[in-house]
């Protein structure tokens, strides 16, 4: 039974409220004695999250690229398989032992050669309607040795896989020879008890193998005939009809094995086995590793087992801002400040939206409820969220709470906040600093819609606007690829000013759209925004009732 783990993660192009949300509530539940919990992200870091951690030493949250459920979640992982040079017997045998329908056959270096399918054993057992199939059996001497577990006398060439035909002693020896010329003696297996007549007949005759059944002696004239004709010679325990249909369940399972199971990878997604079963009408499918060896079996009934990972989603409630993947699997938990989205789950879950500046300060309210103090560290990444979140207090979002909060955190963290902040910020400022200008747009970009609209607005946060002016025209060229990429109706980019507590609003997009963002215009597509700071409190209530009108809808 594979471990549930459970990740605490924020969205898409996590910002430092993100990060250190899922970090101090990933302690808070450690804290609170729940096993399995650990924190991620959704994206990379931006610079000021970068400082942030380095300035507090803590190790950045693992890197989820999605969390859709693959093969690997669900599949039976150290399957049972069997040689491709055992008997239908034995496979038989072992999937009634272990009770499984599946039953992979692999060469010796692990690598399939097929499976044994339940449902299908039928057509290897059932007497096949010709007359003159129904005493054949593919098979090697050595299989049937193995599944009679008999005594060997004489064995020519025992490995050798071939069709043979089985008759039974059982008549007079004069009536069998006649019987036996009218055959191929070369590929005849010859089944009788303690008469020893049928048995001199037989090797006269030259037949590929003698058995003498009932665990009965053969004389030395037989054993020294059967060596100077060739005819291999064996002793089997059971009785003569126990030791034909042991013979006849001899075959080699290589040669039995269904070779049309699709053969998937453990990295392969779920839904796309579902849908590989579902065409195929297989049972189910052979896992293999990158060498082509098989490392499991998944069937129809594994695709009904929920997903090990579970997800606490911190600082967002939308399924568009979250890791990809997200709507398949349980979420456990919501953690955020932000408006509500349309989100629904299939079952009632545990959601805290408290209008707060931040999402750590959400956490950190909840570390208070819980009588629980945080260490220095979780102090420190609260207060940073905290403060990156209300551009150091002064964004309308923040509340008086949020200021209780920032003193109480800072002096756990034994930080002076409005130092601590102010280095936070400059170290996130510098646009230079962003590899391209598509990561400076996506460090933190957020979509969004209204009836059938859709748009997105990035934000950064700058000490001067003159940086920014000089690559406005880079900035509207990506924005502009950026929204046919994604196929938004408008982009935007929020740039800040924290020094000057002003913003300006750079936009490419519907006409529509554009014309009715309602701010005073300063050039093409860019519009200044005084005294707006908050995406989230100030921009985008503006822009959601802007948009709504009959036109834009």
């Amino acid at each position: 039974m594979k471990q549930n783990l459970t990740y605490v993660i924020g969205h898409r192009n996590p910002d430092t409220d993100s990060i250190c949300s899922a970090l101090a509530y990933a302690e808070l539940c450690r804290l609170q004695g729940k096993i399995g919990v650990r924190p991620a992200r959704a994206g990379n870091l931006n610079r000021q999250t970068e400082f942030v951690l380095e300035f507090l030493a803590q190790e950045p949250p693992a890197l989820l690229a999605d969390v859709f459920p693959r093969v690997r979640d669900a599949m039976v992982t150290e399957p049972i398989t069997i040689g491709e040079e055992a008997s239908l017997v034995e496979a038989m045998q072992l999937m009634r032992r272990r009770d499984i329908r599946l039953l992979p056959v692999v060469d010796h270096d692990r690598r399939p050669r097929g499976a044994m399918v339940l449902k299908r054993l039928p057509e290897n057992v059932l007497l096949p309607e010709e007359g003159e199939r129904i005493r054949q059996v593919l098979t090697s001497l050595q299989s049937i040795s193995s599944c009679l577990k008999a005594r060997e006398v004489n064995l020519v060439e025992p490995v050798r896989v071939e069709t043979l035909e089985l008759f039974v002693g059982a008549m007079a020896a004069h009536t069998f020879r006649g019987i036996l010329e009218n055959a191929e003696p070369g590929r005849a297996v010859v089944l009788t008890g303690d008469r020893g007549k049928v048995q001199k007949t037989a090797v006269e005759l030259g037949v590929r193998l003698l058995i003498v059944t009932g665990g009965h002696a053969v004389s030395e004239e037989i054993r020294k005939a059967a060596e100077a004709r060739g005819v291999s010679l064996l002793i089997s325990p059971y009785d003569t009809a126990t030791t034909a249909l042991l013979t006849r369940l001899s075959t080699p399972v290589a040669h039995l094995a269904a070779t049309d199971l699709p053969k998937v990878s453990p990295d392969d997604r779920l839904t796309s086995l579902g849908g590989t079963l579902a065409r195929g009408g297989a049972p189910g499918v052979l896992v293999l590793d990158g060498e082509g060896r098989i490392c499991g079996v998944a069937t129809k009934t594994n695709l009904l087992q929920p997903s090990a990972v579970k997800l606490i989603l911190v600082d967002h409630n939308e399924l568009s801002q979250a890791v990809p993947g997200a709507d398949q699997v349980d979420i456990l938990e919501i953690i955020d400040h932000h408006r509500l989205g349309n989100f629904h789950t299939e079952k009632p879950i545990r959601f805290i939206n408290q209008p707060l500046g931040s999402t750590c300060s959400v956490v950190a309210s909840l570390f208070q409820e819980a009588n629980l103090q945080p260490d220095p560290k979780t102090a420190g990444l609260m207060l940073a969220g905290l403060l990156s979140d209300t551009v150091l207090l002064k964004s309308p979002t923040t509340t008086g709470l949020d200021r209780q909060l920032a003193d109480w955190l800072a002096r756990l963290a034994g930080l002076e906040a409005e130092e601590f902040g102010r280095e936070m910020f400059k170290s996130g400022s510098a646009l230079a600093e962003y590899p391209s200008t598509r990561d400076l747009l996506l460090a933190d970009f957020k979509e969004y819609e209204t009836g059938r609209r859709k748009f997105g607005i990035g934000q950064v946060e700058v000490v001067s606007y003159a940086e920014f002016h000089e690559r406005m025209g880079d900035c509207a060229q990506e924005l502009e690829a950026l929204r046919r990429d994604r196929s938004l109706d408008m982009t935007g980019l929020l740039v800040t000013d924290i020094v000057e507590q002003n913003s300006q609003l750079l936009t490419v997009g519907d006409p529509v759209l554009v014309s009715r963002i309602g701010y005073p215009l300063l050039g093409e597509g860019l519009y200044e925004l005084k005294n707006v700071l908050s995406r989230k409190k100030q921009l985008l209530p503006h822009l959601l009732r802007a948009f709504r009108g009959s036109n834009a809808e």
